[in-house]
């Protein structure tokens, strides 16, 4: 289960006691806490959740809901939604060549350290050279589970950078999309070329990593591209998303519309529940509902708890913790 931002707040809150969150939302955030601790379910951190609870103003509220991520994630991570990316569009020119069967990578969740980021963002910690192997995977480990604990609990808040240029970007390709008398399918071949244009960097080194030629890069390029994306769950949940908030006439973008969506759409391409405010939640379950995935999508913690539990009962018993002892294997992820 992949928790949006705004939701491990009151989970924090709810397990701290805090008066202000409700009855079932209390007994659903210490529901979800016990199944974690009996290693029945997954609930990762994400490179999304440091950036937003680092930046918090209030220390004491920040630190116990640093304190909680870090507790109830329990090491696992969601993999940096940008390299998920860039592994779907390599696995996708890998299909169209022939090379492979499934774009999908292996997993999207892991416990490998220095997962939060990719290499393109982040230079990991490098072992000295005479270590053997296994002491260099243990020390890489420790360094970057260290980190990630030091960042989160810091005394000091992060503070926030300046406005992204994608907020201006956004707001007036939506506001000249409205102003256009074009069906729903015209407006969408709009969209795609708009997303093609800033996908550009990633599609030029897939094709390139997967071994395209410039001739076989021209064939893929004019036999509708982006219709492959419906195959990749990250990225087509992002593109659907895309559609669904250029597509409602009036969209306003705020700064965080973008983490919002690069987030959720990689958390429901991979896990099988999220939870997440109104507004992101209506696009993304209409992109799950569009791409057939099975990821539920809710709105209400104990909505999902109910969910889940449901969804416990009909397994195997101790199966979910099996299978995470399985994922903790070595060569797993």
């Amino acid at each position: 289960m992949y928790l949006d931002q705004n939701m491990w707040r009151p989970v924090s809150d709810a397990l701290q006691g805090e008066s202000a969150v409700g009855g079932k939302e209390r007994d659903a955030a210490e529901q979800l806490a016990e199944w974690v601790r009996s290693r029945r379910i997954v609930l990762p951190a994400s490179a999304g959740h440091y950036h937003e609870t680092t930046k918090w103003s209030l220390a004491d509220k920040r630190y116990r809901l640093g304190l909680t991520i870090l507790q109830l994630s329990r090491g696992w991570q969601m993999r940096d939604p940008l390299q998920v990316r860039r592994d779907e569009i390599g696995g996708m020119f890998r299909c169209w060549l022939g090379k492979a069967d499934d774009a999908r990578p292996a997993s999207a969740f892991t416990l490998a350290p220095n997962s939060l980021h990719s290499p393109s963002r982040l230079v990991p910690y490098s072992p000295p050279a005479d270590f053997s192997a296994d002491d260099a995977f243990r020390l890489a480990a420790l360094t970057s589970a260290s980190a990630y604990i030091d960042v989160m609990l810091d005394a000091e808040r992060v503070e926030p950078g300046a406005e992204p240029g994608w907020v201006q970007a956004n707001q007036q390709f939506s506001d000249w999309l409205d102003a256009q008398k074009w069906d729903s399918q015209q407006k969408r071949r709009s969209i795609d070329a708009f997303l093609f244009a800033d996908l550009r960097r990633e599609l030029a080194e897939g094709a390139h990593a997967a071994g395209l030629s410039q001739q076989e890069l021209q064939q893929w390029s004019q036999k509708q591209p982006m219709e492959g994306f419906s195959a990749l769950p990250a990225t087509g949940l992002y593109r659907e998303m895309l559609h669904n908030r250029h597509l409602n006439r009036g969209t306003r973008w705020e700064r965080n519309d973008l983490t919002d969506m690069v987030y959720l759409s990689c958390a429901a391409g991979y896990a099988d529940f999220v939870v997440c405010e109104r507004h992101m939640r209506e696009p993304l379950e209409r992109g799950v509902r569009r791409l057939g995935l099975p990821t539920k999508v809710f709105r209400r913690l104990s909505e999902a708890v109910a969910a889940l539990g449901d969804a416990l009962e009909q397994q195997a018993p101790n199966s979910g913790a099996r299978t995470e002892r399985e994922a903790e294997a070595p060569g797993s992820g």
